[in-house]
Order: C-alpha cells, then sequence, then structure tokens
C-alpha cells in the first residue's frame, strides 16, 4: 500500500528534476527520499524516472503515474477539507451547473439529502447541456461531462463514465436489435443537437483506432433528457452517458446494446474556478457527490 509522504515524495521530484532538491523542500535526508522511491517502484514494478548525474525525468509510465497520483493526492486533501468544514455549519448560496439528464433525474435527489444536512444553505440548480463560463456565469461549480478543455479552470475527475447505446425492449421487439455498428444506419437513431451542432455522427474507439458511424433519425433534440425520454418510450436507438441511463438499466426500461463495444470515454468533472478561492460549501459538495456516486456504484476516482 502506498505511503502518503511517498506520493508527496514522487509529485515533488517530478516538479523539481531532482531528488535531492525534492528532499529539502520536505524535509526528508536524501537516502530516506531514495528509499521512499524505491519503494514505490517496487510496487509498480516499473521505473518512474530515468536519471542522470544532474537530473531526474520521468518515463513514460512516470507521466501516466503522475496524472493519477495528482488527482488521488488532491481528492484526499479535499477529503479532508471536506470534513472539517462538515464540522461546521455551511451557509450562503452555492450556484450549480450540470448536464441536463443528469442534473435532473440524479444529482437532484442526492442535493435534497445534502441540503437536509445543511439546511442553513440555499441552492441554485441549473440544469443544462449547454457549458457554463464559470469566469462569466454566476455558477460556484459545475459538473460536466468530458474531458476539460479550458485548463484556467480546476477539474476534478469524478467517476469513470461512457457512452453506451441503448433502446427500450419494446424497441428492439418491434425492430430488433443491431447486431454491428453498421446496422445502425437502418434503426431511427435519436439524435443530441448541442451549440447548433447536430451530432449524427458516432464515435467508438477500439485498439486500431477509431470507428465513426454516421446515423440518422427522425427527433433531434437539444436536451438529453429529451433524448432518453424518446428512448424510454421506444421511439428509437440513443447514444447516452452511462451514468444518465443507469437507474433505467436497472429498472428494465432500456437495454444495452451491442455491449461487447466500448462507447467513448465520457468521465464526469466537478469544475471550478480557483482552487485557492473554492468555498467551504463547494468542497463539500463534491465530496458528497464523490462519494454518492461510489455508493451508486460508479467507478469514482
Amino acid at each position: 500500500m502506498y505511503q502518503f509522504a511517498d506520493l508527496k515524495l514522487f509529485l515533488r521530484i517530478a516538479e523539481t528534476g531532482n531528488l535531492s532538491s525534492a528532499a529539502r523542500d520536505l524535509g526528508l535526508l536524501p537516502a530516506t527520499a531514495s528509499a521512499s522511491l524505491k519503494r514505490i517502484e517496487q510496487q509498480l514494478d516499473c521505473r518512474l524516472f530515468e536519471r542522470t548525474t544532474r537530473s531526474m525525468r520521468l518515463t513514460q509510465q512516470g507521466e501516466l503515474f503522475r496524472a493519477y497520483c495528482s488527482s488521488a493526492l488532491q481528492a484526499l486533501a479535499d477529503g479532508e477539507a471536506a470534513l472539517n468544514d462538515s464540522r461546521k455549519a455551511l451557509h450562503g448560496q452555492l450556484r450549480i451547473s450540470a448536464p441536463a439528464d443528469w442534473g435532473r433525474n440524479v444529482l437532484r435527489r442526492w442535493l435534497d439529502d445534502f441540503q437536509e444536512e445543511h439546511p442553513q444553505l440555499g441552492l441554485t440548480l441549473q440544469c443544462s447541456d449547454y457549458r457554463s463560463d464559470l469566469f462569466r456565469d454566476p455558477f460556484d461549480l459545475a459538473f460536466r461531462y468530458g474531458r476539460l478543455d479550458d485548463s484556467a479552470l480546476i477539474a476534478q475527475e469524478l467517476a469513470a463514465n461512457q457512452r453506451i447505446l441503448v433502446a427500450s425492449p419494446a424497441y428492439v421487439e418491434q425492430h430488433g436489435a443491431p447486431k454491428t455498428l453498421d446496422a445502425l444506419r437502418q434503426h431511427n437513431c435519436l439524435l443530441h443537437n448541442l451549440n447548433q451542432l447536430r451530432t449524427n455522427i458516432w464515435r467508438f474507439p477500439h485498439a486500431q483506432g477509431v470507428t465513426e458511424i454516421t446515423v440518422s433519425g427522425n427527433r433531434v433534440a437539444d436536451d438529453g433528457g429529451v433524448v432518453r425520454a424518446w428512448a424510454v418510450d421506444g421511439r428509437g436507438i440513443a447514444c447516452k452517458s452511462e451514468l444518465d441511463v443507469k437507474d433505467d438499466l436497472r429498472a428494465g426500461r432500456l437495454v444495452r446494446l451491442l455491449p461487447q463495444l466500448r462507447g467513448p470515454d465520457w468521465p464526469l468533472y466537478a469544475i471550478y474556478p480557483h482552487r485557492d478561492s473554492v468555498s467551504p460549501a463547494v468542497r463539500a459538495i463534491i465530496a458528497f457527490v464523490r462519494e454518492r456516486l461510489r455508493e451508486d456504484g460508479a467507478v469514482a476516482v
């Protein structure tokens, strides 16, 4: 099991490129730091750094581990801060933006429970698939699907997620289930129009790259919740976030199609403008949602 101090040292070496300098910054003896790094590499069974007489540079494996290590330590720090904050009464107004479907059908219920724990806290929830500008729009926190484009924002990955193909049992009974991606061209596909872009090209990654399939259908919506409702009503096939349709799959309202295919990665993030100015309420709700995702069976990060 990794030790907290070992991971901090690894990140500091990655930042400074020098073991002795990193050890000094953390108040460690060079020999202690060297043993700590060796312990991590033995646990991972790989070299994290390329060593020269003057510097240390991350290997490819080291770069990969660094991203996860940084997220893990930040999550621990946020969890510790949230625990400290939970001992205090949260108050004021928390303004949140979330994807339309997940926000209305999942997050809304969780926020009810959160607010019962913190009755002095007011909540404003916007459910929309249009991405808010957190520097311009009056939101303290946004939950978003997909990788972050704006590096000026702070993003915490909360849960792994992917887009999957779904339809209702009634639709499958009437029209059959597609056996291949090409067969989707023969089906009525429910399209999600976002930012005036009609998303009729569905992409599926695989070991050799990405397969693109152009689909068509007689229904288009700019709201993911409407697309999901159409699918539940048997109107066609939808390509939806797995987190959006988890309850429908459990209840049998929807079935997954072509389950052998992995859909595009679509992780859920918590995003806010500045780490230094994040409020106790924002830290608390992020920790709360992360725990609810874990309890709900999502692969929480």
